[in-house]
């Protein structure tokens, strides 16, 4: 087992590096093309954010462990809410400007319902996998003419600062891109590779160690992001990167895994670790609306946001050593 661990913490750690040195190279790469700040902010880094879950289930999937492809999306989702926005809340209470956010809130909490329907027949299939790509699809349509129509917003000026202050030549922006690129997918099948062993040996599924070792892994992009953006005040970066990678876990990563393999999923999916997903994502909507003013998730939503990871965790471990799961 000692390899297995060496195996993921290798892989994560270059997991994260690569996916950083991907999303610079994708979103400065889409500057020299022109491409509007807000649609770089909403597309390119909720794209680059997600490639470690997009890459993990893919490989995951392919070689026949749907667990980890189903966990590490849901799970990521979980801790991007629960534990990134709750410690970067405590750092910085996040008071949320930008009108796209608003926006996207009610459309995060639709798919997640979505997400609850497809699994509820205990299977997803290639169907329900294709109906997820292209809901997918058509919010990136949505999202880019919205770039392009949108004047003024506060995500689209905390984005263009941040391209600004990290601006490079297109060709080291093209480099960056590929070899990101090739780290990821590197770096993705170490660490399925030891994931699925640590799993076997232990005697756990796929889906718990999915859930909690990957799903944390390979959010630590995001908590990084997250951390970095709330301490400059970038508030709206902050909550951004958080729903569009929930988005793009939810509809692309699944769709990936169930388009390459269609899979069965385990019933505590459906009646555990989605209404979990759903619940947090139904209290952010809550929390983030200001009905009086800009909303605001303050130290107190921070810990509790918190304290429901750390709870949720417990349960995960419960489950996996307490039954034998």
């Amino acid at each position: 087992m000692t390899l297995a661990i060496l195996a993921v913490v290798a892989g994560l750690a270059l997991l994260v590096w690569s996916a950083d040195r991907f999303v610079e190279g994708a979103a400065a790469t889409a500057r020299h093309f022109g491409m509007p700040s807000l649609l770089v902010g909403m597309v390119i880094v909720g794209f680059g954010t997600s490639a470690p879950e997009m890459m993990v289930a893919a490989l995951s999937a392919w070689q026949g462990n749907p667990g980890i492809a189903l966990g590490n999306a849901y799970g990521s989702n979980i801790a991007n809410i629960a534990l990134i926005l709750g410690v970067a809340a405590l750092i910085n209470p996040i008071v949320v400007h930008s009108q796209v956010l608003r926006k996207e809130l009610p459309i995060l909490t639709a798919v997640t319902c979505l997400a609850a329907l497809q699994l509820w027949d205990g299977e997803l299939s290639r169907v329900d996998a294709w109906v997820l790509l292209a809901v997918f699809g058509g919010l990136m349509t949505w999202s880019s003419w919205q770039g392009l129509r949108q004047r003024a917003d506060a995500l689209g000026v905390e984005v263009a600062q941040e391209l600004a202050a990290h601006a490079m030549p297109i060709g080291r922006a093209l480099g960056w891109l590929g070899f990101g690129l090739v780290m990821l997918i590197v770096s993705s099948r170490l660490l399925v590779w030891g994931a699925v062993a640590i799993a076997r040996d232990l005697g756990v599924s796929d889906l718990i160690i999915g859930l909690t070792i990957v799903a944390l892994g390979t959010s630590l992009p995001e908590l990084a992001s997250a951390v970095a953006a709330v301490r400059k005040g970038e508030h709206d970066i902050a909550l951004g990167n958080v729903l569009g990678s929930n988005l793009f876990n939810t509809l692309a990563v699944v769709g990936i895994a169930g388009a390459i393999q269609p899979m069965a999923t385990a019933p505590e999916v459906l009646f555990r670790d989605i209404p979990v997903m759903a619940l947090l994502t139904v209290s952010l909507f809550g929390i983030c609306y200001g009905f009086r003013g800009p909303g605001r998730i303050n130290r107190f939503w921070g810990a509790a946001l918190l304290a429901a990871y750390i709870g949720y965790t417990g349960l995960l471990l419960m489950s996996a050593f307490g039954r034998g799961t």
